[in-house]
């Protein structure tokens, strides 16, 4: 049996059976170690930018939604050149005209009103006319609140006011502010006043002057 001989060439080894298995999960596993890397990071900056953009809604709906909606809500219903028709307890016509016309949001009935000017039995026997700066208008009640330069004249009297009542449905005037004017009878004063009937009874109260005029 003779030895090897040293000076031939020796085939190399085989690769291990296990060596290539290894080396793919080293792969794997190095790619999942960095997919969990990048998602450690990316997933809380992505729920930082969500909630960031949530807050940024809500305060832009906060900011600017609500107050654009409440400022429709509370504008007043406004009116131009209105005109209230209607009749008072016996049977007179009526019509209530004024530049412009504001219902308070707060109660529909009220209207405030601008110049507003009243004629009662127009081109009848009890005609009577008022009228004023300024103005507010009781639909439900039918009583209208006149101010400011208030001036009253029938076919018999012509008187300016500070201020009065006029009720629709009865066609009473009542007023507490000082009146002057001149009637049938001649010039007079007073504190307060009130119109009844049909206009043809006047009561004046409170520091009374007149100065009666003796007719031809």
């Amino acid at each position: 049996m003779t030895a090897a001989d040293p000076a031939l060439p020796q085939a190399p080894l085989p690769p291990s059976p296990l060596s290539e298995p290894r080396r793919a999960d080293f792969e794997r596993w190095r790619r999942r170690s960095r997919l969990i890397r990048t998602l450690r990071v990316a997933l809380p900056a992505a729920i930082a930018l969500i909630f960031a953009g949530l807050i940024g809604s809500v305060a832009w709906s906060t900011f600017n939604a609500q107050p654009k909606a409440a400022r429709v809500g509370d504008e007043p219903i406004k009116l131009m050149n209105p005109r209230f028709v209607g009749r008072d307890d016996k049977g007179r016509a009526f019509t209530l005209t004024a530049d412009s016309a504001v219902r308070d949001p707060k109660d529909y009935q009220r209207v405030v009103l601008q110049k507003p000017a009243l004629v009662l039995d127009e081109n009848g026997p009890d005609q009577m006319r008022i009228n004023g700066a300024s103005g507010i208008f009781h639909e439900q009640t039918g009583k209208l609140e006149l101010s400011n330069g208030v001036r009253m004249a029938d076919n018999k009297n012509a008187f300016a006011t500070a201020a009065s009542l006029f009720d629709t449905k009865t066609g009473e005037v009542v007023g507490s502010g000082p009146i002057q004017g001149a009637g049938g009878l001649g010039e007079i004063s007073a504190e307060s006043y009130g119109v009844y009937g049909k206009g043809d009874r006047m009561v004046f109260k409170g520091g009374v002057r007149t100065r009666l005029e003796q007719k031809k």
